[in-house]
């Protein structure tokens, strides 16, 4: 009953709010108090009882009234963080003022002529519960995002006391050296302190705030320079905050160390509720979104950790660093240890939904995948010695197999192009490291179920018959895409030691496609897939001959596909007759001779998205700057098809004769004659190997930032944040 009473005063005290045309004071507490005092609720409660459309009309009829009564919630904060919240009392005024912001904060952000107030100094601060120290003239935000990160570390609300003896007398969280309280081990720190479920929910509300707090950059519209920062997470990522050290620390291992799994008991997720999902899913959004490289390093500026000195886990180099501690403290990663244990952690959460179990639906399946490839990403991007840990294992193939999974899954969906971008961008940076390509040569035997042909190779067949599958079958928004798809196979076809038939008879199926003359003379840039193929080919017959028969074997039965593009037509009448042919049969590329055969164990198909989907809009996809342009048919005397005329010129007499000499038609003796063959001093001078590595561009940064945002404002549904708000970063659109 207490319950319901408490709910229907709240619900008072926000209509008392939007009808009172005179302003309400700040010393009246008896009002103010209405909204979080004695109050039990939930954030759910809260988001049900403060509606959209009064939250703008206070923000339009009564400012000071809105303005007053965020400030009197961050004072409360304040007041909590100061005190150490002993009481329960004071706790559930905590937890009630970081819901009602939450709350309110988007209607703040959406209005331009109320974007600055938080970083207003509030007159009369110094005065009424705000203590009189120079914090006073601090802006309101500052005061917030301060007080959060102190409440984020305060003995018996969200870490566990170390205090033995005297429990009345709460520890001051002013003194107390918060890396002893880090709230998981593993990077920098070696305890893991026992599980708390209050501790984990009381986290997860604060981190809930501070990701609202953060959200203001979805108010703003794109804009593709560099130098737009965040306020939020420039001052919450500065040396101001005195426990940015511990709390990134805290964020990052809570990630990484979560097993969903747990103990393996079945169905265990039906039975009781998982409080540290609900933690670690916002620890990695706010690690994802504080992430923000600021375009280069301060001048000059060697930036102190952390008065207590630098974990063993850091650099102790003399850094000149990024002002933004996060990312300072990302890139000064460098045990061994540490990065096995992030690299470990993350492969175990991406591999997650992929497990096989016999009984249907008995282990937990994560949501929260897209943000551990941006994390991902962004750890290979501000931390080298991370990617090259990643590269020297073959660890990244535990990567490597579900980012193939999740590109297969949603290939179909238009409402997740942003993910198969992502997935995309990593395996393109991967891809610029040599050791990637040799990684590749390890067999594939894990048998994860996706709707591919079954193969018996390695993880670079597991890559070429998904990338088939995406460009054959996949949604016409990843047009884009393929480029980047082909530059990643060329880029690793020069340490392929040993392609299966089915992925050989894939790449020949793609080239077959790309280069039939309507598609090469539709579009002014096709021609560059091409290239791309005859790339693949010449660096695996000129590098990788002896390993390669299969491929050999299928270059040439499809010899007459090099010879139509060696005899492409250049008059503008076969041109426009071949354009004509496209208009007659518009369909996409063909998935005819592919050879599809039977899907693996537990697939299903990629489906398109659910009617009534929501998507976000995503900043335009930044260039891979992978070939220049020719004008239309300079490029048919480029084509680079000398290795491969030569190669059919000695193999096709060759392998014509055995079959007439010996009657074969068994392709097995065919294929024993080419692995024994050679072609020493038969072909052209081996050209140097070309990477194509990934460059960042300005419009990187945005389309991470737009995507990223896209994500969180989709996953947050519950409450639901920021839906039916004024968002300006990307649109939100229906499937």
């Amino acid at each position: 009953m207490g319950g319901s009473d408490s709910k229907l005063n709240f619900r008072k005290a926000v209509i008392q709010l939007t009808t009172k045309t005179q302003p309400v004071e700040a010393t009246d507490d008896a009002f103010w108090d209405q909204f979080w005092a004695d109050t039990i609720t939930t954030v759910q409660d809260v988001f049900a009882l403060v509606p959209a459309a009064e939250i703008r009309a206070v923000r339009e009829e009564s400012p000071s009234n809105l303005a007053t009564l965020c400030y009197k919630a961050v004072e409360k904060l304040v007041q909590g963080a100061e005190s150490g919240c002993p009481s329960e009392k004071e706790k559930q005024i905590i937890l009630n003022c970081a819901r009602l912001l939450s709350r309110i904060l988007p209607y703040i952000f959406e209005d331009p002529d109320w974007r600055g107030f938080f970083w207003s100094t509030v007159p009369g601060a110094g005065r009424d519960g705000v203590s009189g120290r120079e914090d006073g003239a601090r802006p309101l935000a500052e005061l917030l995002l301060l007080a959060v990160a102190d409440l984020l570390f305060c003995p018996d609300f969200t870490v566990q006391s170390h205090r033995r003896g005297a429990p009345d007398t709460a520890e001051d969280i002013q003194t107390l050296d918060s890396c002893e309280y880090i709230w998981e081990a593993g990077v920098g720190f070696a305890q893991s302190p026992p599980l708390n479920y209050i501790h984990d929910l009381n986290r997860t509300e604060l981190l809930k705030l501070l990701l609202t707090c953060f959200s203001e950059a979805m108010y703003l519209p794109p804009s593709s320079e560099n130098n737009i920062l965040n306020p939020w997470v420039t001052f919450f990522c500065s040396t101001d905050n005195r426990h940015a050290l511990p709390l990134f620390t805290s964020l990052l291992n809570v990630v990484c160390a979560y097993d969903p799994v747990g103990y393996g008991i079945p169905y265990n997720h039906l039975l009781f509720s998982d409080y540290r999902e609900q933690l670690v899913e916002h620890a990695v959004q706010i690690l994802i979104v504080t992430l923000e490289h600021e375009g280069g390093a301060a001048p000059g500026h060697s930036q102190p950790l952390d008065s207590t000195g630098s974990p063993a886990s850091l650099d102790d180099q003399d850094f000149v660093g990024p002002d933004n501690l996060f990312v300072n403290y990302l890139s000064r990663i460098h045990r061994e240890e540490d990065f096995g244990f992030i690299l470990k952690g993350l492969a175990r959460l991406l591999t997650n939904p992929l497990i096989q179990t016999y009984l249907p639906n008995s282990t937990k399946k994560i949501q929260f995948h897209q943000e551990l490839l941006v994390l991902f990403w962004k750890l290979c991007d501000f931390n080298k010695k991370f990617l090259f840990f990643v590269l020297k294992s073959s660890d990244v193939l535990d990567v490597l197999v579900p980012i193939l999974y999740y590109l297969n899954d949603a290939r179909a969906d238009q409402s997740r192009v942003g993910l198969m971008h992502i997935g995309v961008f990593i395996l393109l940076l991967l891809s610029g490291e040599r050791n990637f390509g040799v990684r590749l040569n390890k067999p594939y035997a894990v048998r994860v179920p996706m709707d591919i042909p079954v193969f018996t190779g390695t993880h670079a067949d597991l890559l070429i018959v998904v990338f088939h599958k995406i460009i054959t079958s996949g949604h016409q928004r990843l047009q884009p895409l393929f480029d980047c798809l082909l530059t990643i196979v060329v880029n690793v076809s020069p340490y392929l030691k040993s392609l299966s038939m089915v992925a050989s008879n894939k790449l020949l199926h793609l080239l077959e496609a790309f280069s039939t003359p309507w598609f090469l003379f539709s579009v002014s840039q096709n021609h560059h897939l091409v290239f791309f193929l005859l790339e693949v080919f010449n660096n695996i017959i000129q590098y990788q001959f002896d390993g390669n028969c299969n491929l050999v074997y299928a270059i040439i039965r499809k010899r007459s596909v090099f010879h139509q593009l060696a005899n492409l037509p250049s008059d503008s009448a076969s041109i426009q007759k071949a354009l004509q042919r496209k208009k007659r049969s518009p369909e996409g590329i063909s998935r005819t001779n592919s050879q599809e055969t039977v899907s693996m164990e537990g697939s299903r198909p990629a489906a398109p998205a659910e009617p009534g989907t929501v998507k976000t809009s995503l900043a335009a996809t930044p260039g891979t700057e992978a070939l220049p342009t020719n004008p239309v048919l300079s490029w048919k005397t480029k084509l680079p098809l000398q290795t491969i005329m030569r190669l059919l010129q000695v193999l096709v007499p060759q392998v014509e004769k055995i079959c007439i000499d010996k009657g074969l038609t068994d392709e097995s003796e065919i294929l024993k004659f080419l692995q024994h063959g050679t072609l020493v001093g038969l072909l052209p001078v081996p050209h140097p190997i070309l990477i194509r590595k990934y460059q960042a561009n300005a419009g990187t940064a945005m389309w991470f930032r737009t995507y990223m945002w896209g994500v969180i404002y989709l996953r947050n549904v519950d409450p639901p944040i920021w839906y039916d708000t004024d968002v300006r970063l990307f649109e939100i659109q229906r499937v």
